[in-house]
């Protein structure tokens, strides 16, 4: 008997605590009343040019494709909520030499971001200071069929970036 009491002991704890999983639409730090996210336009505290509208444009497709919120572009004072981002940093790296012609033959692009998300009344809800991403590409020595590539690695660093700041907000990882 003594053995019985103690299983469902346990087993009504194991039940209690949780597994600390949850649904596709539960939001760990995003309150029950926030239905409106404005996201305006990043700021850009880098000389690096266009970096801020594509980080600011991958996040809200990365919320538009994920959630059910209603996504306003821009500063909008009846949204629940505001997630305002900052890139505070971007550097492009060389990272390997071709040795037969003395040139860079590959790049690291580095970037990190501040990321605040505060309530309608300037509460602050979620924030990460400091996200850094990093991407590599390789540079053309054909010059015939050059392409400028560190756009698009920009443009994959975004969305890499969008991914993990939507899953961290609404997920809590």
């Amino acid at each position: 008997m003594p053995l019985r009491w103690s299983l469902l002991f346990f087993a009504s704890l194991l039940a209690v605590s949780g597994c600390n999983y949850h649904t596709v639409d539960s939001a760990a730090h995003l309150p029950a009343t926030v239905h409106t996210l404005a996201i305006p336009s990043f700021r850009n505290n880098t000389q690096s040019y266009h970096t801020q509208a594509v980080f600011t444009q991958a996040i809200i497709h990365e919320f538009t494709s994920r959630t059910s919120y209603r996504i306003v572009s821009g500063e909008d004072p009846a949204a629940d909520a505001t997630l305002r981002g900052t890139i505070t940093t971007f550097q492009i790296i060389p990272l390997t030499y071709d040795t037969a012609t003395g040139q860079t033959s590959s790049y690291l692009v580095t970037i990190t971001t501040r990321l605040e998300l505060v309530d309608r009344h300037g509460k602050v809800i979620w924030q990460n200071p400091s996200y850094l991403f990093r991407q590599q590409y390789e540079q053309t020595q054909d010059l015939a069929s050059f392409i400028q590539e560190d756009s698009a690695a920009t443009r994959r660093l975004a969305q890499e970036f969008a991914r993990a700041a939507v899953a961290d907000i609404l997920e809590s990882f």
